[in-house]
Formats: structure tokens, sequence, C-alpha cells
């Protein structure tokens, strides 16, 4: 068995967060464009904040605060008695509010983690300034319960907490800590918890959590407390099924928040801490980590980390350096590949797994290869992605390798621009006359680890699925207004982010071209690029088949068609679940290939019965150059969609 050695462990969970306030905060603050509201403290800086607005008639949040609509039924009237109760029950996935006019009320989910309502009371008529009057509460409140690596949320096939394993309480208002370090750092910071004897404790920075199912209570153990989040360890004694959980500190207990246990439910660790993406993997004779310079050799055996395989009573608070196998997945799929387990079960820290696994000598190579575990009861669990090949790893089908995606993580922020054409084709594989082509374009910031957290890249060969609770991106980006040269573009205001246009029926189909032309702005410098669409038109020919798929059995796809030494993709998309998160899927195959499998536990993850399906031909992601975009491409697709139902 492999250990991980303790930098590594520490340096997976513990997380920098910001202080949150502990007494209730309401105020009114006048901004004008550029400085941020802190909703924690009701102070207005240049720097730091939750809020902040532009001169153009936005209101942005800011770093990792989110939005909220609120029901009609909340007003200018009743908004002093809005409650905590109301704001937890709302959907935080908005990142800005255009337009916002007085009497317009909103919800705030602040970065440090507590839940704000903003009543919005005046605006200047030139637009330099905005009026907010604002709710800030500070008791304790849970907002998720998720396994520390994983992160699936709650709806989904494959999440829940396992006892013996490690998860995550997020929130606001949790513990008195600001952060949390493992190396030595002066007040107010709190270092992570050892597992060296005596152990995890109980409590932690003023914080203990209390855990009740099917009428047994236990009590977690600490790795760490802060105030927006605590990482704890669920007892291996905690019995199956629903129950509840809540947060005490500073004299006040949380709402009960509903939970569920399993018996499993591994969540692999990603190297970026989002769950999915790059997993954390390392050479099983030198610990070396593999990375996108460092590929995995086919053959080799990895150890991969994470948490959730079951019960494990020997080290619920104190480190054990005994084997204890706990073998409760039955398959390891590198790219769709069965793959030889040698171990599952403890790594010797408290709440933390292993798994020794050779890579297939026939796994497929690439930056992306998917990996996913699956129980015996047919469940899986988050895909993460690993570099295979040698040395640097190639990517033809994303248009990325290693060096630049290791270049471009390493930054502190990455300025990203993509310009898509999607054409919508018929059953017969032409292009709809009555139905306009999608073109999404988007300017965003990343930080560096955000960006090499990305979930929605796969290896040819292979399938990703992710739940999404919201964007990970950080900040959109003005892009100035965006035209088209010799083509007719049905225009939308330029706004930040994602700017979504159309073109007109018709006027783009198999091996056309458009070229843009972005003006540019303060953020994004001006320049062309243009997008050409793939020829001759992809053709799904058993489209039938999707209209109905069995779980269990899978879907294979075929087509006729693509343009040579391209790409397809099969992609699936579902709507918001009552959390906010939704769920999509994507498979990339050659064209050459003329058909794909996607396999049964890609839809084993879906936590409804319907889902919409798109078989697309893409072209390779072309890059262009702009002086404040590290990282821009147009690509070009046609494909046919269709309504799936599940059984």
């Amino acid at each position: 068995m492999r250990r991980l050695r303790n930098a590594t462990i520490i340096a997976l969970i513990a997380t920098a967060f910001p202080l949150a306030a502990q007494m209730n905060v309401a105020g009114t603050q006048t901004l004008a464009s550029g400085p941020k509201l802190n909703l924690d403290t009701g102070a207005v800086s240049p720097s730091t904040g939750d809020l902040y607005w532009l001169s153009s008639g936005e209101l942005v949040a800011f770093g990792n605060a989110t939005i909220a609509s609120v029901p009609s039924s909340v007003t200018a009237a009743n908004f002093s008695s809005i409650t905590q109760a109301q704001l937890l029950a709302y959907t935080y996935n908005q990142t800005m509010i255009y337009g916002p006019a007085a009497g317009n009320i909103f919800a705030v989910h602040t970065n440090g983690g507590n839940y704000a309502a903003v009543l919005v009371t005046a605006e200047a008529p030139d637009q330099s300034t905005i009026t907010l009057q604002f709710i800030t509460f500070t008791a304790p409140s849970i907002s998720q319960v998720i396994n520390n690596y994983s992160l699936v949320p709650p709806g989904f096939p494959n999440s829940g907490i396992a006892p013996g394993s490690l998860f995550i309480v997020k929130g606001g208002s949790l513990a008195s800590a600001t952060s949390v370090s493992y190396t030595p750092c002066a007040s107010p910071c709190t270092q992570l918890i050892s597992s060296a004897a005596p152990g995890l404790p109980a409590t932690s920075n003023g914080a203990s959590v209390s855990v009740t199912v099917n009428g047994t209570t236990v009590t977690p153990a600490f790795y760490y407390a802060t105030a927006t989040q605590l990482a704890l360890v669920m007892p291996s004694n905690t019995p199956a099924g629903a129950g509840t959980l809540t947060v005490t500190y500073n004299g006040q207990t949380s709402v009960p928040f509903n939970i569920q246990v399993v018996a499993n439910a591994f969540g692999f660790a990603a190297y970026h801490g989002n769950g999915s993406g790059l997993g954390l993997s390392t050479n099983a004779s030198n610990y070396a980590l593999y990375n996108y310079t460092n590929s995995i050799p086919p053959g080799a055996t990895v150890v991969l980390y994470g948490s959730g395989l079951g019960a494990d009573p020997a080290r619920d608070t104190v480190y054990t350096p005994v084997a204890f196998s706990v073998n409760s997945l039955a398959h390891i799929y590198v790219g769709e590949i069965d793959s030889s387990v040698f171990y599952q079960g403890a790594s010797g820290y408290p709440g933390l797994n292993e798994i020794d696994v050779t890579i297939p000598a026939n796994a497929p190579s690439g930056c992306h290869v998917p990996v996913v575990g699956v129980n015996a009861a047919g469940v899986p669990t988050n895909f993460i992605t690993l570099p295979i090949g040698t040395g640097v790893c190639e990517d033809p089908a994303s248009g990325l390798d290693g060096a630049m995606l290791s270049s471009l993580a390493a930054q502190t922020t990455v300025n990203t621009g993509s310009i898509t054409i999607t054409v919508p084709l018929n059953s017969a594989g032409n292009v709809q006359s009555n139905i306009v082509s999608s073109v999404p374009v988007s300017f965003y910031t990343y930080t560096g680890g955000g960006f090499g957290a990305q979930p929605g890249i796969v290896s040819s060969g292979g399938c990703i699925a992710n739940s999404i609770p919201y964007s990970t991106a950080t900040i959109g980006l003005e892009s100035g207004n965006i035209s088209v040269i010799g083509q007719n573009l049905i225009l939308v205001p330029s706004i930040p982010g994602t700017d979504p246009f159309a073109l007109s029926a018709g006027t783009v189909g198999p091996g056309g071209s458009v070229t843009f032309q972005v003006a540019g702005s303060s953020q994004v410098s001006g320049f062309t690029a243009t997008v050409t669409i793939p020829t001759p038109s992809l053709n799904w020919t058993n489209q039938n088949a999707a209209s109905t798929i069995t779980r269990s059995q899978g879907l294979d796809v075929t087509w006729t068609g693509g343009q040579t030494g391209t790409y397809v993709s099969i992609s699936g998309l579902q709507g918001a679940l009552p959390t906010g998160a939704n769920y999509s899927f994507l498979c990339v195959a050659p064209v050459s290939a003329g058909h794909f499998s996607v396999p049964p536990w890609v839809f084993a993850a879906l936590p409804v019965n319907t889902v919409s399906i798109q078989v697309a031909n893409q072209t390779i992601p072309v890059t262009f150059s702009a002086s404040e975009i590290d990282y821009g491409y147009t690509q070009g697709f046609d494909g046919q969609t269709v309504a799936a139902s599940l059984q």
C-alpha cells in the first residue's frame, strides 16, 4: 500500500477563506464605478468586496460572491422583515444584474459565506452611482454538505456522505477562524489539525457539529474550521439513511440541514480541488506527481486519492499506518477500459482513501483521459482526467498541449476568449433553413487554478460527466462592440461575459466561414477572428436510438460524413435542479470512427429522466491573438439534437 505524504494531504484539504462578521450587518451605501461593497462588514473598498457598480449600468458580483433572484412577494415595503431562512432557500448562480432600477431586490451569497438581501434605493440619472440598502445575516448557516473531493451536490445519484469519509460543510459564521494553513501563521490564522495522537478533535475554533440519522447522533471530528467552511470526518458508526446536521458556534445553533448518509460514495481528488479536471495521481514506486508535462505511460501503476470508500473505524480520528481494504468499487475505467485495481482502502490518514490502479496498455493517450469508478450497484464516482502518454501530453481534439496547460495554470489570472458557431442540422444532415445558428462569444478571467480545473474538456475516445452548481469563471470581461464582416448578424447589446449572438438562418453552412470584428475595450484589445464550419456536414444515422435510452445499456451513436481529420462530440445537458446544480456530459471521438458507445455509467449519474443530446462535428480549435487575452480560440460545429427519455 502507498501512503500519501503529509504535505500533499494538507494541500488537498487546506484552503484559505475570508473572515465573516459575527453579528448581523445592515446599512446603506452609495457606490461609484469601481469600488466594492463588502456586505459582511458594510465597508467599501477599492480592492475587495462582494458587489461593484459599472457606469455602463451593470451591478456585478466580485470574487466568489453570487447573486439570486427573489420572488415578487419580497418588496420594498417588507424588505426589513426578510429572514435568513428565506435567503437560504434561493438559488445563487448569477454573477451580474443589468440595469438595476430603484426598488429592485436581490440576494447575495457573500465571499464570507453569509447571505444578504439588497434593495436598490436610487440610481443616478447618468448611471455614475447607485445606492444600496442591505441586510446581512451572520448566525451560523449551512449552504452545502458534500464530499471533500467529489463535491457532488445533493440530488445526484452519486452524492451522499459515507461513514469514515472526509466531508465539508459550507456556509457562513461557522467558526472564528479566517483561514486555514499548514505552515505556521500569525493570529487569526489556524492550522490544519494533526491526526497524530491524540487525533482529530470534536471541536475547533469554537465550532461543533452534530449529525443525527435514524435516531443515532454522532459527532464528526475536525481537520479545520473557518467562518465559511468546516472539514470533518464522518464517524464510521454513523448509520445509513436520511439525517440532519447542525453547526453550533458562538452560542447559536444553525437550522438543521438535511443530509443523506450512504454506505459508500467515493470521490476522486482533483489536482485543483474542484472535483473534476486533472486528477491527483502519483507514481506507485517513487511518489512522483504526474501532471501535464510528466504524463503517465501506459502500463504504469499509479496511486489515486480521494474519500468515501466506506467505514474504517481504526482511522476516524488518528493516523494509523496499517493497510485496511475497503473494496467498494467494482471497476475503475480509464478511457472506458476496465483497469486492474491492486488496492483500495485506507491511506493511513483519517477519511483519506487511496486506490492503486494500473493504466491499461491500450488506454487512449491525451491530456484529459477520463477516469471513473463504479460500485457494485452501478453508481459512478465523480469523473477526473489524467495525462497519459510520454513526457508532455498532447491533445489534438482540444487544441491544447501539456506545455500550454501548465503555463496557463501557473499564472495568477488567465484571460480567455472564445467565438464559436454551431450550425443546426435536420434529421437528414442538412442545414435547417428556419433555425438560426448559435454564436456564443465569451470573454472571461479565471484564476490560474480555475483555468486548469475546467471540467469541460475530454480527450478523444472518452467521456466525462459533471455536476455544475455555478460558473467557474470569476469575472466577465468587456469586449466592446462585436460585428461581422460580410455576413448578416442579429446583434444584441455588448455585455460582460457571454454575448449571445445568432446568425440569420441559412447565412452559413458546411465549409462556410464568418469573420468577426471585435472593437475592443479597456479590458480586451480589438481583433478579428474567423470561424469555419466543417464540411461535409455530419449525419447522425441512428437518432431514433436516443429517443429512449436504457441507462444500464448505454447508447451506441453512429454517423456518416463529417470533415476528415476532425472530431465528433456527443454531449448532453439537463436543466437546473432545485439546488441550482445542473448536469452535463461530453464524449469525443475521431470522425473517422463512424460510431461511439456512450457507456452506462455516464447515464447512471443523471439525476432525472430526460436529457437533450447533441451529436456534432467539431473543427480543431484555431487560436487568435489579442494583447490582453492569454488564450483565445475559434471553433465551428454542425450537429443534430434530440430529446432523450432515460429508463
